[in-house]
């Protein structure tokens, strides 16, 4: 397949994601074969994982680059620099895709002025847990239609514009999807287009955070940023989105 055949590059940015993501690219796979004339790849950015990652992703099919700085947002723009689509989708490899939601935004991307924009989520388990679980993903949901924030499971937009605007801040260590939203958002008020969140077709993402940590510890994860701002600066302020259980 030429590059010029690429119409979507699918980039997932991974740090020890044995366990997901054969079955994420499989999902992805899924969903790109229903796609009717259009085709895409899917690239894995192996962000210094100590696990299988890299392995599995190759034996799927999947473009493997290296990135040894384990930094999300790093490694969502190496991906970036590597992908040929016209169109990028960012996605978590913890997350699944359902059906009709590639089509729809490419949709949206083809003939309805959308530059980008994001989807919904919904959490595979909330783990018995009312308000990490069920609350929380709630109030997220109704932030990100009504500010029209991306979250980082799925995020998709022109690669020419996201060039333009640097991409993912490299500045951050978290919260780099919330920066990206909002200066993506002004390029699309410059050029008169639109950017967007898919409410139809919320992706499905893992919850499993809601059992690696405390209720305790989760609730000082969100707090700490909101009152902090400078602390996603700091990768020892963001263990949330790094650390995982030793096994």
């Amino acid at each position: 397949m030429s590059g010029s055949a690429i119409k979507l590059s699918v980039i997932i940015p991974a740090f020890n994601e044995e366990e997901f993501i054969g079955f994420t690219i499989d999902n992805i796979r899924k969903r790109l074969g229903q796609l009717n004339g259009v085709s895409g790849e899917i690239i894995v950015v192996d962000n210094n994982s100590a696990d299988k990652t890299s392995e599995i992703a190759k034996s799927k099919g999947a473009k493997v680059v290296f990135e040894p700085n384990n930094q999300i947002s790093r490694a969502r723009n190496v991906g970036a620099a590597q992908a040929v689509g016209e169109y990028l989708f960012f996605i978590d490899a913890d997350t699944l895709l359902p059906e009709f939601l590639l089509d729809h935004a490419i949709s949206k991307l083809d003939s309805e002025n959308w530059a980008g924009g994001g989807s919904t989520i919904i959490f595979d388990d909330h783990q018995n847990k009312l308000f990490f679980g069920l609350i929380v993903p709630n109030l997220w949901k109704f932030i990100s239609v009504s500010f029209k924030v991306a979250a980082g499971s799925f995020i998709f937009c022109r690669k020419e514009y996201f060039e333009e605007v640097g991409g993912f801040s490299e500045k951050l260590f978290a919260g780099e999807e919330i920066h990206f939203s909002h200066q993506y958002k002004k390029l699309c008020r410059k050029k008169g287009d639109y950017f967007g969140i898919i409410n139809q077709y919320p992706v499905i993402t893992s919850s499993r955070k809601l059992s690696f940590f405390s209720p305790l510890k989760i609730l000082s994860a969100i707090l700490i940023p909101l009152i902090f701002p400078w602390a996603l600066r700091y990768k020892s302020m963001c263990w949330f989105w790094y650390k995982r259980p030793e096994k």
